[in-house]
């Protein structure tokens, strides 16, 4: 018989093969491509027929993998239709390493027991009102948001609803932004369910990545928290999907195949015709834009943690305080810090910029230090006293033979956190004080310094927006801005989104368990509204408000974006043929395209980068008729074109 296989490959179609073996749809089999052996899956239909003949070569053997479900093939194929990429890659992001992993021994699994032991957790009636309206239909597709105040205790009810599902016999998938520093949230789901989940991000091991793939596949593994390429794992029963931190610019995938984990997530939801719970403090426009439409249901939590009121905001004007020389932290600011710290609390100084300076410059020959690969300044990192790229990794020294005369005299412009740092230990000389950043918290000892800030053995922390992603400190009850002005200025669309989610985020820090807590935010600026439309507690006055302005210029929500990017070597060429690629689709597409433009980031990792951008209805005609253009237009040698559907950012 003749079977259609789809590789993990560039192809969007599968190959035809024979084979005596009797195959059913989702089969796993070897096969041999080219000269060597390669795993493939019987999928949904044949290639489309072409004039060509050509051999058909057999099948070797089949796997002994649980077959795949039709329903996540359907999702596969939807995938790549959506985001323009060939279904073979769609494919190659569900298998391991381009492989499919075969059955283990049973008790290769006996880590994750199944056998779940429900430690007694008390809801409050809130919360138990908010798992009710969760658990509504819970045999089917919906989308419900759970929308809680930092604190609320969001997380026990998402793990209640969890353990009805789990304990009905299905599996469940827990999607986090940030993956890496999940020991705090492990803890959290033994003590709750009295397992061990199945965790998959980059950083785990091959052969643990393979023993929860095959777990996964064969029903043996019941909860997997994950980063985003854990939704493309092949569950066998999925019954339940949790995306927490919906509104995290995180869950976008922006390199190789680019995709919206929550919202591919959302759709692989609806395929498995299983529900999704999104849950957030403040929800993405997106998100909010379908509430109030009425297609997602919603539950909310008010009351905080051992009714923990929200903490007070503190506005510090820069205008009515002369700063020293070098100086970020204002004697106000001091004064407030040392009354916090006289009363034991914790102390954030706050400021979204890894590093010690992000600028530096000579003094004699004014010129930046730039990277020479990508167009945007080296930022010095004083702790591993180098420049860094930090696009492309490009390292330097900061001694540089000077164009006017002998060596750069150096100037460092703008503050990051180490600078602050430095200022801190200054003013502070007796604390014991630590950076969270990416730079310090991705090491192998982040548990053990998680653990001292949780003891309130470190009473000060200087950190960048890592800090604002969901962790507890139980004594954080000051925090200071440092700068609000370096984060509310720029051209980004979702520039205000963003600013509102951070400022919760990282409010939502302080105050957890009782005592009262203050958010200073030093500014030079005027507008105080601003700050105080940021900080209100009722987030959706600024959603309703933004959603306005989009609804009025024609922005995403209401009409989707699709950004193309076309990179090569030689500048000119690349501007000639970025022409010629726009006059050649521009009459196919179902949808407007604006540009050709230099990327803000116009050269990145020795490429030079025009960006073109699509706008059009909200349907997958406009997706179609771009792969369709695209495929019957070649490019020059050396250029290549990456398609980016609902981008997030468009440097």
């Amino acid at each position: 018989m003749k079977v259609p296989i789809l590789l993990p490959n560039i192809f969007n179609h599968p190959f035809t093969y024979e084979s005596d073996i009797n195959l059913k749809i989702g089969d796993y089999v070897l096969v041999p491509f080219g000269k060597s052996k390669i795993t493939g899956v019987v999928w949904d239909e044949f290639e489309k027929k072409k004039d060509k003949k050509f051999k058909v070569k057999n099948v070797l053997k089949k796997l002994d993998v649980t077959p795949l479900k039709k329903t996540t093939i359907k999702f596969l194929n939807w995938f790549a239709e959506y985001n323009i990429v060939p279904k073979g890659m769609a494919l190659k992001l569900l298998l391991l390493s381009s492989n499919a992993i075969e059955k283990f021994q049973k008790n290769t699994y006996k880590t994750f027991n199944s056998n779940i032991k429900i430690n007694s957790i008390r809801l409050s009636e809130e919360q138990k009102k908010s798992l009710k309206k969760m658990n509504i239909s819970n045999e089917k597709f919906r989308v419900h948001v759970l929308q809680g105040t930092t604190g609320s205790g969001k997380t026990m009810v998402y793990f209640s609803a969890l353990k009805n599902i789990v304990n009905n016999g299905f599996q469940g998938l827990i999607l986090l932004p940030e993956i890496g520093l999940t020991s705090e949230f492990e803890k959290k789901f033994i003590e709750f369910f009295g397992i061990m989940p199945a965790v998959w991000h980059s950083g785990i091991s091959k052969k643990k990545k393979e023993v929860i793939w095959s777990g996964i596949a064969n029903g043996e593994i019941k909860v997997v928290i994950g980063a985003r390429s854990s939704l493309f794992l092949p569950f066998k029963k999925l019954g339940l999907i949790i995306v927490d931190e919906e509104h995290d610019q995180s869950y976008k995938q922006d390199e190789g195949i680019t995709y919206n984990a929550r919202d591919m997530a959302i759709s692989r939801a609806s395929f498995e015709n299983i529900p999704i719970n999104l849950i957030t403090a403040v929800p993405s426009i997106e998100t909010f834009e379908n509430i109030q439409k009425g297609k997602y249901s919603t539950s909310r939590l008010e009351q905080r943690y051992k009714n923990a009121s929200l903490p007070n905001y503190e506005i510090v004007n820069l205008n009515e305080t002369k700063l020293e020389k070098q100086s970020w932290l204002s004697k106000k600011i001091i004064d407030k810090v040392n009354f916090h710290l006289d009363k034991n609390d914790q102390v954030l100084f706050f400021l979204n910029r890894r590093g010690f300076s992000p600028h530096v410059l000579c003094k004699k020959c004014f010129k930046s230090y730039s990277c020479p690969n990508c167009s945007i300044n080296l930022v010095y990192h004083k702790n591993k006293n180098n420049l860094l790229c930090h696009y492309c990794g490009f390292k330097s020294l900061l001694k540089r033979t000077c164009i006017k005369d002998g060596d750069c005299e150096v100037i460092f412009s703008g503050p990051g956190v180490e600078r602050i740092s430095e200022e801190v230990k200054k003013k502070f000389p007796l604390k014991k004080i630590e950076i969270f950043s990416s730079d310090t918290m991705n090491k192998k000892d982040s548990g053990e310094k998680l653990e001292k800030i949780i003891n309130n053995e470190v009473q000060i922390l200087v950190g960048t927006q890592l800090i604002s992603k969901g962790f507890h400190f139980p004594n954080l009850n000051c925090i200071v801005v440092v700068d609000i002005d370096l984060s509310l200025h720029g051209h980004d669309l979702r520039g205000a989104e963003k600013n509102l989610q951070l400022y919760h985020q990282l409010s939502g820090r302080a105050g957890r368990t009782g005592k009262p807590a203050t958010v200073y935010f030093q500014t030079y600026d005027n507008n105080t509204k601003m700050i105080s439309d940021l900080t209100d507690s009722n987030p959706d006055i600024f959603l309703d408000r933004e959603l306005e302005i989009r609804k009025k210029n024609n922005l995403p929500p209401f009409q989707r974006f699709i950004s193309l990017i076309l990179t090569g070597d030689n500048e000119e060429k690349l501007e000639k043929e970025a022409y010629k690629f726009k006059t050649s689709i521009e009459n196919n597409l179902f949808g407007k395209i604006l540009g050709p433009v230099s990327a803000p980031i116009f050269k990145l990792k020795k490429k030079y980068r025009i960006r073109l951008l699509i706008r059009g209805a909200k349907t997958l005609k406009l997706q179609n008729s771009l792969a369709a253009a695209v495929s019957n237009y070649k490019f020059q040698p050396g250029i290549k074109l990456s398609v980016d559907v609902d981008p997030i950012n468009f440097n």
